[in-house]
């Protein structure tokens, strides 16, 4: 890994810290965002760590498992990190479906945060 740019080890390191933890337990997820973070899922708008980590601990599933196919890391020029991720997951019983997250990454007081979260699942109707 040490071949690679610094911020694509951040990126890589921070999406594999995002699945653990949101597959294993969703409600320790606020400790990668801070309170000025936003978050679009599916089309809704969230802002702040408090309703950031509401919506995700409230989504209608009980377990969850994400497979990650490909994800792409740039630096920004305001030394943040761009991250998007390309996957599938698996919630309780039902199919194997597609999406897509975007994460933008700052140094916050010494440690990688997300500012901005957008997920989308691939669905095509």
């Amino acid at each position: 890994m040490g071949d690679k740019p610094i911020w694509e080890q951040i990126g890589s390191s921070f999406v594999q810290h995002y699945y653990q933890l949101f597959d294993a337990d969703r409600t320790q997820l606020g400790a990668i965002y801070i309170d000025a973070s936003c978050l679009t899922w599916e089309g809704q708008q969230f802002q702040g760590k408090a309703a950031i980590v509401e919506k995700l601990t409230s989504l209608p599933f009980q377990k969850i498992q994400h497979s990650i196919t490909a994800q792409d890391h740039q630096p920004t020029p305001d030394s943040c990190i761009l991250s998007m991720v390309v996957g599938q997951l698996k919630a309780d019983d039902d199919q194997v479906l597609g999406f897509q997250q975007t994460f933008l990454l700052k140094n916050f007081q010494g440690a990688w945060v997300c500012t901005n979260e957008v997920f989308r699942l691939a669905l095509h109707n």
